[in-house]
């Protein structure tokens, strides 16, 4: 069997506030809004890994073939 490629995109994902969205390098919620929990499907949209930028760093979020989520820098 052949390996299938890998594909990941950059991913911005929605603020406290309904309708809005943080992008890197804009502000963020306040310290003390409340934590907003959002499923591991919204974020991976269909795909096995996704790029995350944090304070202008890439991290790599992919989902295990045993359903386990795998952050790296």
């Amino acid at each position: 069997m052949s390996p299938t490629p890998q594909t990941s995109s950059t991913l911005s994902l929605p603020s406290s506030r309904p309708g809005e969205t943080v992008a890197a390098g804009e502000a963020h919620p306040k310290q003390g809004d409340a934590a907003c929990a959002m499923h591991s499907t919204a974020i991976l949209r269909g795909q096995k890994a996704v790029e995350i930028i944090h304070n202008g760093l890439s991290y790599r979020l992919q989902a295990t073939r045993l359903g386990k989520l795998i952050l790296t820098k």
